[in-house]
């Protein structure tokens, strides 16, 4: 889909162009056409920046500023909806009654301790530094048959399993350079096995594949990645036809396994430690009076059902107390305590000279661009340096085979990491809802070397080598570091620091130029 959206005062209407390459139902083409607009939702959120300037304003209000936005608005009426669902959920939740219920809830309890020690040990033995060495064609696995109803839980200790044959196996392929270098035993793998499958294609041709049972209906596939192969079909079945003569001979005595501790050498402390957990809660659902009751498992299917109802009642009740004027007021006094912990207002709300550098800063991260600032980082290097260092701040985008920077811009990175990394801790402290470590890997290189290079009076054709980004992406960043330079330099000037004002407008006319900041490409 492509167009011109209507000029205001210029157009009467706008153009769209729908070009449609496939098969599509008239519903969905309607829905396409003459549906109802997307909704628009606030995606207001509290920033220091906004914080500060509405303290250092005279009649400034935060908490009304806040109260007033559209974002609370919206909290506002969908209260109501909120408070009648989390009603009916609760009515409906109250309204089932399960026979010794507490017996039940410890047995489920013991059943959902056993599910995950059966899935760490399952990762543990599949891991390929153990199951690598076994992983030859022709060799019968067990692998787990798909449930009926995707979305319910299997409440049974035992898995339906069926089994199959592996054809190949093959490494995956390395998207970065970390990936190529891994071991073979650290790498991941994509295992062909042929098993017993049914195919199902949707309206919109699109496939689907369930595993079943070798004795029930269904046509030889590869459930990771089905390719049908009309010459290999006649092959396939006879496989399969000998894998089940197979089974049959083993049927009394059961299909001999590959023992994990003596056959495939696993020697793990926590492996052996989740054996003995299992083998004590098999005897226990043994033993479980439970266990001997009868229709068992529709009980525990209930019981999940009331426990999955009380989970969505927690879920809108925690958002009812996220979106009252109350956990706004708890958010602004967290933001409050950071401002004071890092010495960007007093104890008696009055901005301190931090505050005002901050204060000027709105496109990119304020608190960590203002401690740089004031460590004395972005006055201490070269321009070109200074102007590599702040396309951290703008770009978005994460590259899998980015050019790494040169040591010294790796040096001033890493800086900016120790940096970030700091405030956010301290924000953490002061109990600001943040993770350290996605806050410090927002910061991106990918950049440095392109925009250093553009710095420094390369051409655009030239930066473009360098890197394997769009054009458009590498403009736009430039574009915005442009925005931030020119907040530095209010900021400079705010603070009277004449050499760093002249150093960021230094920055500015230097990439300032050519087709990056053409008013039109229709030249």
């Amino acid at each position: 889909m492509s167009g011109r959206a209507g000029r205001r005062g210029i157009d009467e209407r706008g153009i769209c162009i729908l070009m449609v390459d496939e098969k599509l139902e008239p519903s969905t083409a309607k829905l396409m056409l003459k549906g109802s607009a997307d909704p628009l939702n606030s995606a207001f959120h509290l920033s220091y920046n906004t914080l500060l300037n509405q303290i250092r304003a005279e009649d400034g209000d935060p908490e009304n500023l806040l109260r007033n936005s559209f974002f609370q608005f919206q909290a506002d009426r969908s209260i109501p909806d909120l408070e009648e669902q989390a009603k009916v959920l609760e009515e409906e939740r109250d309204s089932i009654v399960i026979e010794e219920e507490d017996s039940l809830e410890n047995y489920y309890s013991l059943l959902q301790q056993y599910k995950d020690l059966k899935k760490d040990v399952r990762d543990l033995v599949f891991s390929p530094k153990y199951c690598l060495p076994f992983l030859q064609p022709g060799r019968l696995v067990s692998i787990q048959c798909t449930k009926n109803d995707e979305s319910s839980s299997s409440f049974s200790i035992k898995d339906e399993v069926t089994w199959g044959v592996i054809i190949n196996f093959e490494r995956v392929k390395a998207v970065s350079e970390d990936d190529a270098n891994k071991k073979p035993e650290d790498a991941s793998y994509t295992v062909d096995v042929l098993t017993r499958c049914r195919v199902h294609k949707d309206e919109l041709a699109k496939k689907t594949i369930r595993i079943f049972p070798l004795k029930e209906p269904g046509e030889p596939a590869y459930p990771a990645s089905y390719t049908k192969r009309s010459s290999a079909i006649g092959s396939s079945r006879n496989t399969l036809k000998k894998v089940s003569e197979v089974l049959t001979r083993f049927a009394k005595e059961g299909m001999p396994l590959l023992d994990p501790e003596d056959d495939m050498k696993v020697q793990s402390s926590s492996y052996r430690k989740a054996a003995r957990r299992i083998e004590a809660l098999e005897n226990l659902f043994e033993k479980h009076e439970i266990a001997k009751s009868p229709l068992v498992e529709q009980k525990l299917k209930v019981l999940h059902k009331k426990k999955e109802l009380t989970a969505k009642i927690k879920c809108i009740k925690k958002t009812l107390r996220s979106s009252s004027v109350l956990a706004f007021k708890d958010e602004l006094k967290a933001r409050k305590r950071v401002l004071r912990r890092l010495g960007y207002i007093t104890s008696d709300d009055v901005v301190e000279l931090k505050g005002k550098v901050a204060c000027e800063i709105s496109s990119a991260d304020e608190l960590t661009l203002t401690e740089l600032m004031f460590n004395g980082v972005l006055k201490d290097i070269k321009v070109e340096e200074m102007v590599s260092l702040l396309s951290c701040f703008v770009w978005q985008e994460k590259l899998q085979e980015a050019q790494k920077p040169r040591d010294e811009l790796e040096l001033l990175f890493t800086q900016l990491q120790d940096t970030a990394r700091k405030v956010a801790k301290v924000q953490l402290e002061c109990k600001v809802q943040i993770d350290v470590e996605n806050f410090v890997n927002s910061f991106r290189p990918d950049v440095m070397e392109a925009v250093y290079a553009w710095a420094r009076g390369s051409k655009f054709y030239e930066i473009m080598e360098m890197t394997p980004v769009f054009e458009g992406s590498l403009i736009r960043a430039i574009r915005r570091l442009e925005e931030v330079l020119q907040q530095l330099i209010e900021a400079a000037k705010s603070i009277g620091e004449t050499d760093l004002e002249a150093k960021f407008e230094d920055a500015v006319n230097k990439i300032k130029r050519d087709i990056v900041f053409a008013a039109s490409l229709y030249l």
